[in-house]
């Protein structure tokens, strides 16, 4: 039914966590970021911005010609909205989880990416850009530690597409981990997520797809991943 386009980032851990906790049929295809696959001019078509995840729905709601998706937040209310799940239709719980949604999409996940790229893939280290990237990547771990104290999960009680949006981008880089003592209620909200069974079978699909996934990227993936004008 749905074509998910899909390799072991943050943003495509987001998409594989929705269906795997749905049980919505999927084909997996991967695109190897590394190699330049995101570039093929049959998967522009479908995600003009060259990046993953991507969806084609071939059986939409409507009934009419297939669906295609780009941006992980995006596919994320298309398919909650599509199933009915993990999207409170309370009109005040549906607009926090937008809020924790678009806060993440806009911040967790951009400013988490740039410390990553100068603390792990940039080829020289530059001071300024570590300690800006790394102070707001702590800031925006204060500011979900709080949201998170006497909930559950970010919109409360219920499990939701906020919470799939955010957790993959917490712990991503085993070369330069952040130091998580002072962020208990996020530890706790993480622990959580990971021990559920559909976010196990999201991250085995990590090793099924790139099986030398974490391992450092050579020149020629830098070049690619990093180099695009």
């Amino acid at each position: 039914m749905i074509d998910f386009y899909y390799w072991p980032t943050p943003n495509g851990h987001k998409v594989s966590l929705f269906l795997e906790e749905t049980g919505l049929d999927y084909t997996l295809r991967p695109v190897d970021i590394g190699k330049g696959e995101q570039f093929r001019p049959e998967y522009l078509a479908i995600s003009p911005n060259n990046k993953i995840p991507a969806i084609v729905d071939h059986a939409p709601t409507d009934g009419g010609d297939p669906v295609p998706l780009f941006e992980s937040g995006a596919i994320l209310l298309y398919l909650a909205d599509k199933t009915g799940r993990f999207l409170d239709s309370d009109p005040r719980v549906r607009m926090l989880t937008f809020e924790w949604l678009f806060w993440q999409m806009a911040g967790l996940g951009p400013m988490s990416g740039q410390y990553g790229h100068f603390n792990v893939y940039a080829p020289e280290k530059i001071p300024y850009a570590i300690e800006r990237y790394t102070n707001e990547t702590h800031r925006l771990l204060r500011v979900l530690d709080t949201q998170l104290k006497g909930r559950d999960y970010l919109a409360g009680d219920d499990y939701s597409i906020a919470d799939m949006a955010a957790y993959p981008w917490i712990g991503v880089y085993d070369s330069a981990p952040i130091d998580m003592t002072p962020y208990q209620e996020v530890q706790r909200w993480h622990a959580s997520i990971a021990a559920r069974p559909a976010t196990q079978r999201a991250y085995a699909l990590a090793k099924q797809v790139n099986p030398d996934a974490g391992k450092p990227i050579s020149d020629e993936e830098r070049k690619i991943l990093f180099g695009q004008r």
